[in-house]
């Protein structure tokens, strides 16, 4: 994979994941019944952070929880003969709560989905709804975020890398060329 740009430095991602977590106190009215499911890996830290925002915004603890979609993707037979499970770690109930699934990009949408099978296994949430640091485009189900960092177009042989400290080191959006595509 190529280099091709930079599309979010560290304080960008810190701003738009600021603006997004004002966007969920303002449709949820506050934030007094919602959790946050961070689809692991790099939508768990991405939760954690908007949690820590709405913390400084409206005075509340928001709990986090990493949901592994693993075995709720259709493509899991594709994947590998013994796919590597990581554990769900929900320690709070879903039920009745507007949960709020956390993912660094969405794509075509599968992994929305399988995250939606995901919360629906956890319980009965009041409300499903989803925040992506970048969308860029390419749908192929009917799943759109409710709050977005950043839009960007690609072409299909591009690659949105989101980094985050936690795993690799820096925080950027880095935007690749798939050269074998």
């Amino acid at each position: 994979m190529k280099l091709k740009a930079q599309l979010m430095t560290e304080a960008e991602m810190e701003r738009a994941l600021i603006r997004m977590a004002h966007q969920i106190c303002e449709r949820n009215a506050g934030c007094e019944n919602v959790v946050f499911l961070g689809i692991r890996r790099r939508g768990v830290p991405l939760a954690r952070q908007l949690a820590q925002n709405v913390k400084s915004i409206e005075n509340a603890d928001i709990p986090v929880g990493t949901l592994d979609i693993t075995l709720y993707r259709d493509d899991l037979s594709e994947l590998d003969v013994t796919p590597v499970i990581s554990d769900t770690e929900v320690d709070f109930s879903v039920e009745g709560k507007v949960v709020i699934l956390v993912d660094d990009v969405i794509y075509t949408g599968r992994t929305a989905r399988a995250a939606l099978d995901a919360v629906s296994a956890l319980g009965r949430a009041s409300r499903i709804q989803l925040a992506v640091l970048v969308d860029r485009g390419h749908r192929e189900l009917p799943i759109r975020p409710d709050f977005v960092g950043k839009n960007v177009p690609t072409s299909r042989s591009e690659i949105v890398s989101v980094m985050v400290d936690e795993f690799d080191g820096q925080t950027c959006v880095n935007l690749h060329i798939d050269e074998s595509r």
